[in-house]
């Protein structure tokens, strides 16, 4: 029997794990465990319930080991940024807080009136979100900080509770916004700023590091399989990136799920003013990469929106009930911070277009029509920003992802942004995780070879540029959002 390789993949409202395998020179995908994900209120926060996670994901390796498989190798991908602080005697203080939670609201603002903006961009390269781990820490709690021994990123969190192992990834270690480009290691300056030391975070490791094998206690416990736990990529885009079969020298990648990641893959860091002034992020990528990259809301939109029609239609029902809709019948700027979190995601875009004396959707097929046509409309205006500030023009997108399924969305930015549209695997994440684990374990010999194999192994779909059919829609939606951007400026 070939290996057998497991990718923990975990996002904010779902995770899963998936069993592969190389058979016949193809990789093969199969999902053995599906579970739900979530924040909930407690103790006046937004926090992640980190048990659940650690529950299913035995739930998981029970189903694989029942399906026959008694070796298996794993490896855990999450979103960013957050962490869990581990006390004195290894265990979670409590559990974590959302990245959505409100009490970075005003750190921004009162961390950079110490360190200036530009200075902590051009130690770590990181893009401005409020959400970043610098910015919880600063918010975080004196008092649970004084008692904390190790701040252990989501994914590392898991991965130490499964094998009784720490470590820090450096994908995901790298959205912290600590980082120092120059030095690879925590900044001593940004920690200080913080209250938190280096010796707090585990020692950091570059993707592909052996952690170790599942703890005997849990074999006791739970009918596992023999499960040697492998550091992959740990953030989800990373991930992705891995997962994604880039196509010629200048292809650029759109990581299309809760959240839109759109950037290109990297040797060197690119931090410079343009960068800065566009909040551009250099996210550290598996073998010695960067992930240069635009965070855009993403599917969180839509998947709002679906949850509050009760679950009624499903996304391809809402994707049908799109393409029968005018695109562009008004421009929204996806990634203005009230969409990150409204209390009713359909009310807060109905009240934008209001206020900015626009059309009002008011039907399923009209609203979700203006999601992904601005959602196209971003992609393509983000695109043009892409190749202005690395000096040369993007040939292909390559989209993965959930969003690689929306054809409607995938022909609109191909069009709008006048280049080939690459979509799929939308598996990206777990491919990308399980292809870290087979160049570990030597089944694959590189990335360029791993990239191969998925593009022999996947139905990868291409959308090409219908020329003219949106005549100057993008120009119009470009000075849009400048007249939005100067009115934010006056007021």
């Amino acid at each position: 029997m070939a290996k057998a390789y497991v990718a923990v993949d975990i996002g904010a409202s779902s995770g899963r794990l998936m069993l592969a395998e190389i058979q016949a020179g193809k990789l093969k995908l199969q999902e053995m465990h599906r579970f739900k994900n979530g924040f909930t209120r407690e103790n006046q926060h937004d926090r992640w319930n980190v048990d659940h996670l650690v529950n299913e994901i035995f739930t998981g390796l029970e189903k694989i080991k029942a399906a026959g498989y008694d070796e298996v190798r794993l490896g855990i991908d999450t979103w960013a940024v957050d962490y869990v602080l581990v006390g004195m005697d290894g265990k979670k203080l409590q559990d974590p807080i959302s990245y959505r939670d409100a009490r970075t609201r005003d750190a921004i603002a009162e961390l950079t009136s110490e360190l200036p903006k530009d200075y902590i961009y051009k130690k770590t390269g990181i893009q401005f979100l409020d959400f970043n781990t610098l910015y919880q820490l600063y918010a975080e709690n004196k008092a649970d900080l004084a008692k904390t021994d190790k701040i252990m990123m989501m994914p590392d969190y898991l991965g130490y509770v499964l094998t009784g192992n720490a470590v820090t990834e450096v994908t995901n270690a790298s959205t912290t916004q600590m980082l120092n480009l120059r030095e690879g290691l925590f900044d001593k300056d940004l920690l200080k700023q913080v209250n938190v030391s280096q010796e707090q975070f585990p020692r950091l490791v570059e993707s592909g590091t052996v952690l170790g094998n599942i703890r005997h206690k849990w074999q006791l416990e739970y009918n596992l399989p023999q499960t040697e736990v492998i550091t992959v990529a740990t953030h989800d885009t990373a991930s992705a990136v891995v997962g994604t079969p880039g196509n010629g020298d200048h292809w650029a990648f759109l990581s299309s799920g809760t959240w839109s990641l759109l950037g290109a893959e990297l040797n060197v860091p690119e931090n410079g003013a343009a960068a800065f002034a566009e909040n551009y992020t250099n996210e550290w990528g598996a073998y010695g990469t960067y992930r240069f990259l635009k965070n855009i809301m993403g599917l969180w939109i839509a998947q709002c929106v679906k949850r509050e029609y009760n679950d009624k239609y499903s996304f391809a029902d809402l994707a049908a009930l799109a393409e029968k809709e005018k695109p562009f019948q008004q421009f929204i700027d996806v990634n203005a911070k009230r969409f990150e979190n409204p209390t009713d995601m359909i009310q807060e875009i109905q009240d934008y277009c209001r206020e900015t004396g626009q059309k009002v959707p008011n039907t399923p097929g009209a609203i979700m029509m203006a999601v992904y046509s601005n959602l196209s409309l971003f992609y393509a205006n983000e695109l043009a920003k892409l190749d202005q500030i690395l000096g040369y023009a993007i040939d292909t997108l390559n989209i993965v992802g959930g969003g690689s399924n929306v054809a409607l969305m995938n022909q609109m930015t191909s069009t709008l942004a006048n280049i080939d549209v690459y979509a799929g695997p939308d598996e990206a994440t777990a491919i990308g995780n399980i292809m870290v684990q087979m160049i570990a374990e030597g089944d694959v010999s590189d990335i360029a070879s791993g990239r191969q194999l998925i593009n022999d192994s996947f139905k990868i779909k291409r959308f090409t540029p219908e020329t003219g059919k949106y005549g100057t829609v993008l120009q119009r939606y470009q000075d849009f959002l400048k007249f939005e951007k100067g009115k934010k400026v006056t007021n």
